[in-house]
């Protein structure tokens, strides 16, 4: 059944509720000093992994509508999206101010002795054009191009799995998890278009001849 728009609205406040629960978690280990041995690397390791949980939610909309034929939770995927871009810039700012307090020269030595930084980087920078016309009026100016531009979300969801898995090296199960995720949210979409794409494929001359 299809909720209504107070429930969609309900379900939006809670949403955004539980979306804020990370960081409220990370202020309260703060405040009460457990926040690990190294708490740098805790911020950083903990806002990045949300922000791409926040992002294989986004992506996850789609495929829902396509396996379930529910449109509804199309609804809340600005939200999701938005929460992602939301947690990469606590991120990258934790990475670029509390790990190396704004020292340029530093980043850019890390970045080149560190190619996972670059891939993140390289993600968080696409996301920001995503980000910012994620608002029904950019979406009205755009027309066709908003489209277009949002596709950059695969490729920026390709990069955060790749930047997760260099980044732990040896135990990679948790990114492994993820690149599933992925693997599993684009088969889904692939399997889809391809299937549409046959359907209004046009018959070939043999075919309409085995046809008379």
């Amino acid at each position: 059944m299809r909720p209504d728009k107070q429930q969609i609205a309900r379900i939006k406040a809670a949403l955004f509720v539980l979306a804020l629960v990370p960081l409220a978690r990370l202020f309260w280990l703060g405040f009460t000093d457990n926040l690990s041995a190294n708490p740098v690397e805790f911020v950083e390791r903990s806002t990045g992994t949300w922000a791409l949980v926040c992002l294989l939610v986004t992506l996850s909309m789609t495929p829902i509508r396509l396996l379930t034929g529910m449109t509804w939770q199309i609804q809340l995927r600005r939200m999701t999206g938005l929460f992602m871009y939301f947690y990469a810039c606590l991120h990258f700012a934790t990475y670029i101010w509390l790990d190396h307090w704004f020292f340029w020269d530093e980043i850019t030595a890390d970045i080149i002795k560190h190619p996972y930084v670059l891939v993140g980087f390289t993600a968080f920078v696409l996301a920001t054009p995503l980000a910012i016309t994620s608002n029904r009026a950019m979406m009205l100016k755009l027309g066709a191009n908003w489209k277009k531009l949002h596709m950059l979300v695969y490729p920026i969801a390709i990069l955060a799995v790749l930047h997760f898995w260099w980044l732990v090296k040896k135990d990679i199960r948790e990114p492994s998890l993820y690149a599933l995720v992925l693997s599993v949210l684009l088969g889904i979409r692939i399997y889809y278009k391809r299937t549409q794409s046959r359907a209004h494929k046009p018959a070939s001359k043999a075919q309409l001849n085995q046809q008379h």
